[in-house]
């Protein structure tokens, strides 16, 4: 066998390693995206079963949202320190043990505790994976390839969530939306430790418990906030205590990283200001999916009478239509035409699709009204969360690959749950507006549906608008 021969071998075994190495990846980001919605639909029975009333129930969805935006940012600078690799592997192998403890919930308290242990464990497994495509595809095309599998599982795994976990609520029983994840996670920890590269960290670096605890505290009192706002109102203690208290805190945690010798979070990984586009696109774009699952959901269901499974199946052409364009961005023209010139058309062709809704009624077609709309949020999405993954970490020293992936990730839980939040409080007060003006109940609904969906694509708007000014003063 010639030397040229076994020089080519070799080139296609690592080439192949690699793309092994992003379906460990890809499995990571997708039960972490996932895990936020399968339990939705689970919630009524898991209440009949372990007895808890109506106020407990969002706790249980809470418990996984908090820490996994509140230890992000933490997260990625272990997966900084201790390698990207090991931190993925870590975070497989808690997901699955914490996944088992959930499902095999006796009460309420367990279910919590389980639930938070998978928050947790998830925040460490998203800016791992995403620091080793950074790392690991070095040449531009593949590296493409690789943004568009991993953006298409990250825009799809919310509403893959939503079918899963209504299958198994009906099928089987609530507890598999939880035990699902640990055999796959277990598969994932022995595939990765075969195939991921070896990753060594930087032990030297010290982790300042300040700042961690700052920042940490600040998110989880943001995100609590936000949480808190759709039952109790902006203006309740039970929002502006931990708000303020984690604004606060942020704020205190960015002055203190211009202080200090070995920050948490050098502020060059956010200072630089094509970053800063995409991680303004990463953080907005999820509202216009939030936004439109949050409407969807609850017009399937409370107004067109679907089941949970016929809830989940109508959006899965929306699932297919950001799988689809994200994986042709990533493959044909990532390469060819600037970032900003894929992200802001994204931002606002999810917009239009968003408008679409804006004249939603009772007898609104799902071929006629919502498809279109669902196609084209997906084609949007698609079209902007692929790009602007692939510039929030480009560029970026290895070194700092873990804390500029934690950023990149921090933006979509935060964007997703003030999203949420917001288009809530502003569908409850239109259909209260209209009902008081003697509007019909059903109809006074999907008006609030819709006025919340013509504010999500406003929000669109006015992103792709920072985003392109961003990318513009970027070439002066």
């Amino acid at each position: 066998m010639s030397t040229q021969t076994v020089r080519t071998t070799d080139t296609t075994q690592t080439r192949d390693r690699r793309w092994l190495a992003l379906v460990v990846i890809a499995v990571a980001q997708l039960m972490s995206a996932l895990d936020a919605t399968i339990v939705n639909i689970a919630l009524p029975t898991a209440q009949t079963a372990l007895g808890f009333d109506d106020g407990a129930r969002a706790w249980v969805v809470t418990a996984y949202t908090l820490p996994l935006a509140g230890l992000l940012l933490v997260a990625g600078r272990i997966s900084d320190r201790i390698g990207a690799t090991r931190a993925l592997l870590v975070g497989l192998a808690g997901f699955a043990v914490s996944s088992a403890i959930a499902g095999a919930a006796m009460n309420l308290e367990m279910l919590i505790a389980g639930r938070a242990m998978q928050g947790a464990f998830a925040a460490l497994m998203a800016p791992a994976g995403l620091a080793l495509i950074g790392m690991t595809f070095t040449d531009q095309t593949e590296r493409a390839k690789a943004f568009g599998v991993f953006g298409a599982v990250a825009s799809s795994g919310a509403v893959i969530g939503l079918l899963i976990g209504g299958a198994l609520t009906e099928v089987l029983d609530w507890r598999f939306c939880l035990y699902v994840n640990a055999p796959v996670a277990i598969a994932a920890l022995i595939a990765g430790r075969a195939y991921l590269p070896s990753m060594p960290g930087r032990r030297g670096q010290r982790l300042d418990l300040t700042s961690a605890a700052m920042v940490t505290s600040g998110l989880v009192g943001v995100t609590l906030a936000c949480t808190q706002a759709v039952e109790h109102g902006w203006t309740s203690p039970e929002v502006v205590v931990p708000g303020s208290a984690g604004i606060a805190l942020v704020a205190g945690f960015l002055f203190r990283q211009t202080r200090i010798a070995d920050p948490l979070l050098p502020l060059e990984v956010i200072a630089n200001r094509t970053r800063a586009a995409a991680f303004v696109a990463t953080a907005s774009g999820v509202v216009g999916s939030f936004g439109m699952f949050l409407m969807l959901t609850y017009h399937f269901q409370v107004v067109l009478g679907y089941s949970a499974i016929e809830a989940g199946l109508a959006f899965v052409p929306m699932t297919l239509a950001v799988t689809a364009s994200a994986y042709a961005i990533g493959s044909k023209l990532m390469n060819r035409v600037s970032p900003g010139m894929l992200i802001v058309p994204g931002l606002l062709t999810a917009a239009v699709g968003l408008l679409l809704l804006w004249h939603l009624s009772p007898t609104s077609g799902y071929l006629t009204s919502i498809l279109p709309a669902e196609i084209l949020v997906g084609i949007g999405m698609g079209s902007a969360t692929t790009p602007a993954f692939s510039v929030a970490i480009g560029g970026v020293d290895r070194r700092l690959m873990g804390v500029a992936s934690a950023v990149a990730n921090t933006g979509p839980r935060l964007g997703g749950t003030l999203g949420t939040a917001v288009l809530n409080t502003i569908a409850v007060s239109a259909t209260s507006d209209a009902i008081a003006s003697g509007t019909a109940p059903t109809e006074a609904v999907v008006h609030g549906y819709a006025t919340a969906a013509a504010c999500a694509a406003g929000l669109l708007v006015a992103a792709a608008a920072l985003v392109a000014y961003l990318f513009a003063s970027t070439r002066r």
